[in-house]
């Protein structure tokens, strides 16, 4: 039982909110060693785990040709094409990533989309575009709030569309543990199709979440601004009120003036 402290320091490590490459190195360490393995095995095991599953780190080959492409102006010019659809809000943006997302999953095309590849140089510059034009400047906590719901539509559309897909990890991972388990004939084809009601109801809820966020953004950012030009708006009106008064007591006087003029005429 001594083992599962390891768990415990992945528990103390997230909720002090640490470094999550820190936090889950250091418990595997300390599992190992708790475990009864000597330093050498758990480095070994470390490089194992790394060269049986180096395939996921392959995103970080994109990251060199997306950074020249954020140092040439690709947010910027995110922004800019995000503000020719009036109609396309933030909110409504990210609910059609996430429903893309979610297909793109489902076609088993996870590459497709990313955090790397599309959140951080496409999708979440253009939310953030959508949500300036809609309520002028954006302040740190609302521009926070817009890059997570961004990530948000990318994890959810990718972890329940995924499932749909037959020959994804999990569904063979499920089917072949059920089959040698419980000695059953589950196929994955049955699995796949009793997620597609998950990905629907996640599709639902988190696209509402999303077309939500407009409104909070609204609040928290065009109430201000609405307020503003109110006060701009009367104090403009008092400036030209004593103005359009003079004008009128001057057209009152001149107004005699010229019809005894016409009438000499």
């Amino acid at each position: 039982m001594i083992v599962l402290l390891g768990v415990l320091v992945v528990i103390v490590g997230f909720a002090t909110r640490r470094n999550p490459l820190l936090v889950v190195g250091v418990a595997g360490i300390a599992t190992g060693l708790l475990g009864g393995l000597s330093p050498q095995k758990v480095i070994a095991a470390f490089g194992d785990g790394f060269a049986s599953s180096r395939a996921v780190t392959i995103f970080a080959i994109t990251l060199p040709v997306i950074g020249l492409l954020e140092r040439y102006g690709l947010q910027e010019q995110a922004r800019r094409l995000i503000t020719r659809f009036a109609g396309l809000t933030t909110g409504r943006f990210l609910a059609l990533y996430l429903l893309l997302r979610q297909i793109t999953a489902a076609l088993g095309l996870q590459s497709v989309f990313g955090h790397a590849q599309t959140v951080r140089p496409l999708a979440a510059p253009m939310a953030e575009g959508a949500a300036e034009r809609k309520n002028g400047p954006l302040t740190d906590k609302a521009r926070e709030k817009v890059r997570s719901f961004a990530a948000s539509a990318d994890n959810v559309g990718l972890f329940f569309g995924e499932d749909v897909f037959l020959a994804v990890g999990s569904i063979l991972l499920i089917t072949g543990f059920v089959n040698t388990t419980y000695h059953t004939h589950l196929e994955p084809l049955q699995l796949a199709l009793w997620a597609i009601p998950t990905a629907i109801c996640a599709l639902v809820i988190h696209g509402g979440r999303l077309l939500r966020l407009d409104r909070q953004l609204e609040r928290e950012l065009g109430g201000g601004t609405t307020k503003t030009a109110a006060k701009a708006a009367v104090k403009a009106a008092a400036k030209d009120s004593p103005k359009s008064g003079d004008g009128a007591k001057r057209a009152a006087k001149t107004a005699p003036k010229n019809s005894a003029r016409g009438s000499n005429k």
